[in-house]
């Protein structure tokens, strides 16, 4: 539901205000009833993740999977 409402209102219902546009609704803030400002709940971009992005930036060297011969002493 979209609702307009005067800044003075506005500051002293904030955290009511933020609360319903958590619901879904869209508040228009206005100075002197013209509209200013419009509140509305704020939703984060998924961030766009390409295939292959880090190619070339990581080497796996050849021994990578082998242990050290002191390693397996600590787990005994």
């Amino acid at each position: 539901m979209k609702q307009t409402i005067n800044i003075h209102k506005a500051k002293t219902r904030l955290s009511q205000l933020i609360q319903q546009v958590e619901d879904g609704d869209e508040i228009i803030i206005a100075r002197a009833n013209k509209p200013v400002a419009r509140l509305i709940a704020y939703q984060q971009k998924p961030i766009k993740r390409r295939l292959g992005e880090a190619k070339g930036m990581v080497e796996i060297m050849p021994d990578f999977d082998q242990l050290q011969d002191d390693f397996m002493e600590h787990f005994e």
